[in-house]
């Protein structure tokens, strides 16, 4: 995907922003923006991205980013540097448990590679691949702020921390548990 710079008045800028993202997003999206004075709504941009991306299956798209860039008043290259620059944000498409293994200093001395290793091994994959059945995507992320707790991960919104190999397989079969129902 090419996020090649533009300038900010484009042709296809969109200004009916009733018809920019859903009503639903927008609703969540405005409820940011309430919380910054008004010259200031680009300020929602970063719960602007994270809203539009968990009603998009985990990850934007272009389009989305230029929705988001529409619908709060920003040039576009302005949001395509927040959604790259940011690792929680994917601009492809991504499993539907991503799997964010923390490799930092903490986790590395506390054997977040055997952890990879493990993971690696347990679901046929490598950090940046998904599984065919897209249920998961592997992720390598640095420091998550659980040093304490180290080597963890993260799956949505949830931390686990003091990984083994052994509670890495109950995480995955309670996860694979829940999306057999």
């Amino acid at each position: 995907m090419s996020l090649r710079c533009e300038p900010w008045s484009r042709a296809d800028k969109r200004t009916d922003k009733e018809n920019l993202l859903s009503p639903e997003i927008r609703a969540e999206i405005d409820a940011w923006v309430a919380k910054y004075p008004a010259e200031w709504k680009q300020s929602a941009v970063m719960a602007a991205l994270r809203i539009v991306q968990e009603h998009n299956g985990g990850w934007i798209s272009r389009e989305l980013m230029d929705q988001v860039a529409d619908y709060l008043d920003m040039p576009p290259i302005a949001v395509y540097e927040v959604a790259t620059f940011y690792s929680m944000y994917e601009t492809e498409p991504v499993g539907r448990h991503k799997i964010c293994v923390c490799t930092n200093v903490s986790c590395m001395i506390r054997g977040s590679d055997r952890i990879v290793e493990h993971l690696e091994k347990r679901l046929g994959i490598k950090m940046g691949e998904t599984t065919e059945d897209g249920r998961f995507t592997l992720k390598e992320v640095e420091c998550l702020g659980a040093c304490g707790g180290a080597p963890m991960f993260q799956i949505g919104k949830q931390y686990y921390e003091n990984l083994t190999p052994e509670l890495v397989d109950s995480i995955l079969e309670n996860l694979e548990a829940d999306d057999g129902q």
